[in-house]
């Protein structure tokens, strides 16, 4: 796997997890839990973001070859 795709999909991965571990937090009054999942929503979010930043890049190299 690339590790552009790899990122993409890590970062999708964090993403959700984090939005249900902060609903999760807000639902059962648990502000420290909603925290690390709004932490951890972001941080994937990120790593989406470099996973296209690196598929770019890939794309943009192999059309100059």
């Amino acid at each position: 796997m690339k590790k552009s795709t790899k990122n993409l999909a890590e970062g999708k991965f964090h993403e959700v997890k984090g939005k249900i571990k902060e609903v999760a937090g807000e639902a059962l009054n648990k502000p420290e839990l909603a925290i690390k999942g709004q932490a951890e929503k972001i941080a994937g979010k990120l790593q989406e973001k470099v996973g296209k930043v690196e598929k770019t890049a890939a794309e943009k190299s192999s059309r100059k070859h």
